[in-house]
C-alpha cells in the first residue's frame, strides 16, 4: 500500500477545486476540497489506499485519511497548521482513542475544534472512519493581542 496521493486542481466560478481522482467525485458530483479566498474546505475523507483496499487497522485508516487530506490542503496553498476545524465520523465510538492518537500526533500544537461522533455506516463497508477539515490559510504569522 503506498502513501503518494494525486491531487488535480480546476478553476471554477470563483472557487478552486481540488480532486483525487475518487471514482466518486464525479458520480456524486464533489470535490475532494474546495478553496474560496482564504478558506479551505475538504470533504470527507476516508482511508482508502491508492489500490483501493483499506488497511484492518483503524489508526491507519485515519493516517491515510490525513495523508489524503494533507494533499488536497497543500494543492489548494494550505497546510495542516491552517486547519480550524476536524470533524471525525467513527463506525465504532469505542475506538475514540486509537483516531484521537493519530489526530494528536498531527494537530497536538494546532489544536482545531474537533467533532468525532459514531455513524451506523459509512460509503464503503470496510471504511471504519471518515474525517473532514476545514482550514483558514494564514499568509503570515498570527499576532497576539
Amino acid at each position: 500500500m503506498t502513501s503518494k496521493v494525486k491531487i488535480t486542481t480546476s478553476q471554477q466560478n470563483g472557487r478552486t477545486h481540488a480532486s483525487s481522482g475518487s471514482s466518486w467525485e464525479g458520480t456524486i458530483g464533489y470535490s475532494r476540497a474546495v478553496r474560496v479566498r482564504d478558506q479551505i474546505h475538504v470533504t470527507g475523507t476516508v482511508g482508502v489506499e491508492a489500490d483501493g483496499k483499506y488497511s484492518p487497522s483503524l489508526a491507519a485508516q485515519a493516517r491515510r485519511a490525513f495523508t489524503i487530506i494533507n494533499a488536497a490542503l497543500e494543492a489548494l496553498g494550505g497546510k495542516p497548521a491552517d486547519v480550524v476545524r476536524t470533524r471525525i465520523y467513527l463506525t465504532d465510538i469505542s475506538k475514540w482513542k486509537e483516531v484521537g492518537e493519530v489526530h494528536g500526533e498531527l494537530f497536538g500544537e494546532i489544536r482545531p475544534a474537533l467533532t468525532m461522533v459514531q455513524v451506523a455506516a459509512l460509503i464503503d463497508a470496510e471504511a471504519q472512519v471518515e474525517i473532514e477539515v476545514e482550514a483558514i490559510v494564514q499568509d503570515e504569522e498570527p499576532r497576539l493581542a
